[in-house]
């Protein structure tokens, strides 16, 4: 007997203050990566989905980022702005 399955990882990459899109408040933003991965026996192996996403900590609002974005603003958090 075979046993597989998924794994999900929730990372918190940084903390942002941006101008929430669905309240309006200038609120600290969450930006976060969520990782699933396959396993195997319990064992994860590689990942197959990455997907990160920005949450407003006011509102709980939370928009999908592409990979590129997600660079760009930690980039700008490590920058100082």
């Amino acid at each position: 007997m075979i046993v597989f399955g998924t794994k999900g990882y929730l990372y918190q990459l940084a903390m942002l203050t941006l101008v929430c899109g669905r309240c309006g408040n200038p609120s600290a933003h969450a930006l976060r990566k969520r990782v699933t991965k396959f396993t195997l026996f319990f064992v994860p192996l590689f990942p197959f989905s990455t997907k990160y996403a920005t949450q407003c900590t006011f509102c709980g609002a939370e928009q999908q980022v592409t990979r590129e974005q997600a660079e760009r603003l930690q980039a700008q958090e490590a920058g100082g702005g």
